[in-house]
């Protein structure tokens, strides 16, 4: 692998394992030193020792404005500096809707959507405090985690589509926000083969007896080391889907066609209105599950 985040300092939550050791181990082989956070702490301190010199293990919460600050400055105060993150941490608590409990809800919008805005928010800040400084663009990152869950919908998984399609929203108006700064913001839709994957989708994901992995959580880092690094400069309010050797550009919500009454509605009329309007749109696709 070239070693085009040279030199870059990156932080990785929920990097002790799958996806987030997979980025761990191609940013430092892209040439980037990485905090290497996991709220298992033996599990980072693994894939820290694994890295050497170029990695630091650190267990400190995301989910709070404190822990989000532990985190950065145990960076900082390693290598000197921060130029990206990649929100990955995550946890699942599947249950049908009409299930669904209130801790179910609340903990898995917590770790992911709460946990994407401590850490970009303590780095914002500090980015724009660079800024403000010098008077020159910082050359920033951040990498956001979404689902094809948070873009289409997953049976079982309210909670989690909804703290996933929330984070596709935030990337878009981080971006749209963070570019005068140089701070570029976009998300991953991954599928790989992880500890959230594994039970769910086993059959589907298990590896091969022989030939490419398609769901190696490895193939999704490629695209993680480059965003990460000054080569993406350009790119910025994008959701990528990832899976195996393949790689998209989200197409999300648009404006449809317009239909105008030139004066309010009538209950009894609208629904001729919004039935023409389907016939014409081009139909979701379908939720996973269904």
């Amino acid at each position: 692998m070239s070693r085009i985040c040279e030199d870059r300092i990156i932080i990785v939550t929920g990097a002790g394992a799958g996806l987030g050791r997979e980025y761990a181990r191609a940013l430092v082989a892209a040439g980037a030193r990485v905090l290497v956070n996991d709220i298992k702490l033996e599990a980072a301190q693994a894939v820290a020792d694994e890295l050497g010199t170029a990695a630091l293990a650190n267990g400190d919460d995301i989910t709070s404005m404190s822990g989000a600050r532990s985190i950065v400055e145990a960076a900082v105060s390693r290598f000197g500096d921060v130029h990206g993150v990649v929100n990955n941490a995550g946890i699942v608590r599947d249950r049908m809707f009409a299930s669904l409990s209130e801790d179910d809800w609340d903990l898995v919008v917590k770790v992911h959507l709460k946990g994407h805005f401590c850490i970009a928010s303590t780095l914002v800040q500090r980015w724009r405090d660079q800024v403000k400084a010098t008077g020159a663009r910082v050359d920033a990152r951040i990498v956001n985690t979404s689902s094809g869950a948070g873009l289409q919908g997953s049976v079982g998984q309210s909670n989690y589509a909804a703290a996933k399609g929330g984070i596709a929203s935030l990337t878009l108006v981080q971006a749209a926000e963070l570019g005068r700064y140089g701070i570029t913001a976009n998300a991953l839709a991954p599928a790989a083969r992880t500890g959230m994957t594994e039970q769910v989708f086993a059959d589907t994901m298990k590896a091969p007896d022989a030939g490419f992995d398609f769901y190696h959580p490895s193939n999704v880092a490629p695209l993680v080391v480059w965003l990460c690094s000054a080569a993406s400069a350009q790119v910025s309010g994008r959701v990528f889907e990832v899976a195996g050797g393949q790689v998209s550009v989200a197409n999300g919500w648009r404006t449809g066609e317009v239909i105008d009454n030139k004066a309010r509605w009538k209950p009894e009329a609208i629904g001729d209105a919004i039935e023409s309007l389907i016939a014409k749109a081009q139909p979701p696709q379908k939720v996973y599950g269904t």
